[in-house]
């Protein structure tokens, strides 16, 4: 079996000997190569330059034996491509280029349909991605949720308390749904372009909707991230990371998304057990472990691994993306500990 077919099986809540492995963030500022790289060219022109994005997403498999590679990109290309470009802060977090706000600026946007043509960058990158790993193992793509997007749309960058994005969407609910209605369509045209050019998944990244996680969930992220899910092939798999929404795991669990991928905070097999037998489950080690020794990675990934014997349908992960204070050993402890278990 390959690594890929471990992957789509997981997907597919086949059983298996042991669940496949990636993490989050697995191409990145933790691996000294990486940081080699990024020392030559920035942030931006390794994700526009399609041999430089392919080299980094290979980068950890060639040091640990993943399952999937994800491509190295940014949720943020799809405001970019709409016309609210982004970079950045030198004291940390994101920045757009300006804050959007009136119905004047969101109109103003592009339109979905130039989607494709402005990210053609990425699809190039997974068509390299796709030769090189030559079917052996799961390449995925990946994009943010409108919701998450429309956040750093509206607040104009990073924020700690999201209080435009909220007051847009209590105050001034028809702008806020052309927002989200233009990411969603845009969205779509942006995965179709991904799947075309090989991806064997997708993950949307719902990283902010924790922030609205009450009975408004629905109607700010959730409903727009089921329509995404609607307009793409039926049998193709979506995985779904929504931070901190465990009260909505099983709202989403009925989304169409064929995977949930679930955060640290969350008993992982208690959720196994709570939602669909055809809905598989990724995650959900804390990343903060990889900081520790590789003694403690492989007792809490054993530990993980033992509450899940006996299901189907996981995908081991970490809870969030992995941090840059990552030790190199404690990642092979990890993919060791995952690789060997029986």
């Amino acid at each position: 079996m390959t690594s890929r077919d471990r992957f789509l099986s997981a997907c597919a809540c086949a059983p298996l000997d042991r669940p496949p492995v990636w993490v989050m963030r697995q191409a990145g500022r933790y691996l000294p190569e990486y940081r080699a790289l990024k020392a030559k060219s920035s942030f931006l022109e390794m994700v526009r330059t399609p041999a430089l994005a392919a080299e980094v997403t290979l980068q950890p498999l060639r040091r640990f034996a993943f399952d999937a590679a994800i491509l190295f990109s940014d949720i943020l290309v799809i405001p970019e491509a709409l016309g609210q470009a982004y970079r950045f802060r030198d004291e940390g977090g994101i920045a757009m280029d300006y804050r959007l706000g009136t119905r004047t600026q969101v109109d103003a946007l592009a339109p979905a349909e130039a989607v494709p043509e402005r990210l053609h960058y990425v699809g190039d990158t997974l068509t390299l991605l796709k030769k090189e790993l030559a079917g052996q193992t799961a390449l995925l793509g990946f994009g943010g949720s409108p919701w998450t997007l429309a956040t750093y749309m509206v607040e104009g960058g990073s924020s700690d308390e999201f209080e435009r994005i909220k007051q847009l969407f209590y105050t001034d609910r028809a702008t806020f749904d052309a927002l989200l209605e233009k990411l969603t369509a845009s969205l779509i045209a942006y995965f179709l372009m991904q799947i075309r050019s090989g991806a064997d998944a997708i993950q949307i990244f719902d990283s902010w909707g924790g922030i609205i996680a009450g009975p408004d969930y629905e109607a700010a992220s959730l409903k727009w991230i089921r329509q995404i899910i609607a307009a793409l092939p039926s049998d193709f798999p979506i995985i779904l990371y929504a931070k901190g929404t465990a009260p909505h795991l099983t709202d989403q669990a009925f989304t169409g998304a064929r995977v949930l991928s679930v955060d640290w905070t969350n008993d992982l097999a208690i959720v196994r057990r709570t939602l669909p037998a055809n809905v598989a489950v990724q995650g959900n080690l804390d990343p903060v472990l990889l900081n520790t020794t590789p003694a403690i990675v492989r007792h809490e990934s054993t530990r993980l691994l033992e509450s899940m014997r006996g299901a189907t349908g996981h995908i081991f992960n970490l809870g969030h993306g992995i941090l840059p204070q990552a030790k190199i050993e404690c990642v092979e402890a990890l993919v060791e500990t995952v690789t060997t278990w029986k």
